[in-house]
């Protein structure tokens, strides 16, 4: 168990909290299908290159990517609209090199 308080499952489909109900512990966790996990496991490598690069990056739900860029938090859904943003960003694109 990591110091926040959540851990995962063998399968990595879950994500448990430890939350307390009237002084009882209780479990909540996100089930996610297959097809989730696999587009959120797509978003990996990305985003540690991001993480390296201080561009404070999230994976939102279902399986989208949040960062932050020149000041302002972008989304994308997928590689391929990422893909077409960093083609008018030139840094981006250099830092996402092979990656999409």
């Amino acid at each position: 168990e990591d110091p926040k308080g959540s851990e995962r499952n063998p399968k990595g489909s879950e994500r448990k909290q430890n939350v307390t109900y009237k002084g009882t512990p209780i479990r909540i966790s996100a089930d996610f299908s297959t097809e989730t996990l696999q587009a959120r496991r797509e978003w990996q490598e990305i985003f540690k290159v991001l993480k390296g690069k201080n561009m404070q990056p999230r994976i939102l739900y279902p399986a989208r990517i949040s960062f932050k860029i020149e000041g302002e938090i972008k989304i994308f859904p997928n590689k391929q609209k990422l893909k077409e943003y960093s083609n008018t960003k030139p840094r981006l694109k250099e830092i996402l090199k092979g990656l999409l």
